[in-house]
């Protein structure tokens, strides 16, 4: 029975890797650092083809669930997890978004950065989707592949905070 079931995913495996690849929007997926065949299709069925139905990176983060959720009563304030949205999608981009930091280095660093600040993993993880959330996005709304070296050269044109610990971090651990 086992054998039947894996010989089934494997087909269906494949059927989707094909599928994928015709879709006009495929590579801007499958060309995302980290992503691979397996995690690049879900961020692809979650954009859509239609490019009105996310007007803003905001609204894209709200769906997926990446964007927190602010809530106040009187002088409390607090932020959580968004309960109400697709689980699954959610979860991919947050698997994505973690693989991204092995191939990404201004990914490592944003997530190192928010390590040192006492964030745990999972929410250094979500900061850090909720930062690549806008990127997509944008590379999405403007038919355009992510580019490392754009995003480097956009950090450093912002003097950010992340290009100096990229230079410590290349000042450390030097290449032989």
């Amino acid at each position: 029975m086992a054998k039947v079931i894996l010989t089934q995913l494997k087909d269906c495996n494949a059927k989707i890797a094909a599928l994928f690849e015709t879709l006009p929007d495929a590579q801007l997926f499958s060309d995302l650092p980290g992503a691979g065949p397996h995690l690049a299709t879900q961020p692809l069925v979650a954009f859509g083809s239609d490019r009105q139905q996310f007007t803003s990176a905001q609204a894209f983060m709200s769906y997926v669930g990446i964007a927190p959720v602010k809530e106040e009563s009187g002088k409390k304030r607090w932020v959580h997890w968004r309960w109400s949205c697709p689980i699954f999608l959610r979860q991919t981009v947050v698997e994505w978004v973690n693989q991204s930091r092995r191939v990404s280095p201004w990914s490592q660093a944003f997530y190192q950065q928010q390590k040192r600040a006492g964030k745990t993993h999972r929410k250094a993880i979500r900061a850090l989707a909720y930062k690549w959330g806008r990127i997509l996005w944008r590379c999405w709304q403007d038919k355009t592949a992510y580019d490392e070296q754009k995003c480097l050269a956009a950090l450093t044109k912002k003097k950010s905070l992340l290009i100096k610990l990229l230079e410590v971090e290349a000042l450390d651990c030097p290449t032989p």
